[in-house]
């Protein structure tokens, strides 16, 4: 996402908090100029079917699957093994580039555990390839919205006028019946999967955004190497969209 903004592709995007907080820290021209959900994302816990590893304490040892190094699984990971007391400097991570690559990886047994989107992820449990051994939720609220300076500069009413429609739409989002049948059809999930998910899913209806939320991800991103040191979270922001708190 962070490079389809650098690139010029994409304008705004909605991205995983702590990849746009890692992308505009590494230099990104792109601020994040509204959170779009307010709640954390629940990612799943995975072993291969026929693993032995039965519960998630004993997976310190394990090797973890990872779409690529600082992405939203390798930070997870990362924060498993610091609720687990595990030594985090000993944790081995295998880039894998996604879940075709983690489904082919552990059923070779070249990794061992895979920590993905729950909900997405749960087609591939109930078919019996992967076991769940827990889950576990972000520390911090899981979307927000980006776009390029340069964008911002250029489009500033119409940027505004676009979150206030966004703003009003998201107090009712989840409870909308159209929700559940588009989300179903799109991803080929079952329909009580997705209502689920949308009942704790929530999203932002306000103009702010939590300066310690932000600190949080930014320490936790230095402490996995994903980047060299400290930003500030003011830097992250445009505050002429969004103001911290």
């Amino acid at each position: 996402m962070m490079r389809a903004l650098e690139s010029g592709e994409a304008d705004l995007v909605v991205a995983l908090t702590e990849g746009v907080v890692a992308g505009i820290a590494k230099g990104a021209e792109a601020r994040i100029i509204q959170q779009f959900v307010s709640s954390p994302l629940r990612w799943g816990i995975h072993v291969a079917a026929n693993s032995a590893y039965q519960q998630v304490e004993a997976l310190g040892d394990s090797r973890f699957a990872i779409s690529r190094p600082a992405s939203g699984s390798h930070l997870m990971a990362f924060v498993l093994g610091q609720q687990q007391g595990w030594d985090t400097q000993k944790m081995r991570f295998v880039e894998v580039g996604g879940m075709a690559g983690a489904r082919e990886t552990l059923a070779s047994g070249a990794a061992d555990t895979f920590m993905w989107e729950q909900l997405m992820t749960k087609p591939v449990v109930d078919s019996g390839e992967f076991r769940r051994l827990g889950a576990i939720d972000t520390p911090w609220p899981c979307f927000v919205i980006a776009a390029r300076r340069s964008f911002l500069e250029q489009h500033a009413g119409p940027v505004e006028r676009l979150l206030q429609i966004i703003r009003r739409e998201a107090s009712d989002f989840g409870h909308r019946q159209d929700a559940v049948t588009s989300i179903t059809q799109r991803y080929g999930l079952a329909a009580g999967d997705v209502a689920n998910w949308l009942s704790r899913t929530k999203w932002s209806s306000g103009a702010r955004i939590s300066k310690e939320m932000l600190d949080q991800v930014i320490d936790t991103l230095v402490q996995i190497g994903a980047i060299g040191q400290k930003v500030s979270a003011a830097s992250l922001c445009d505050q002429q969209f969004v103001e911290l708190e």
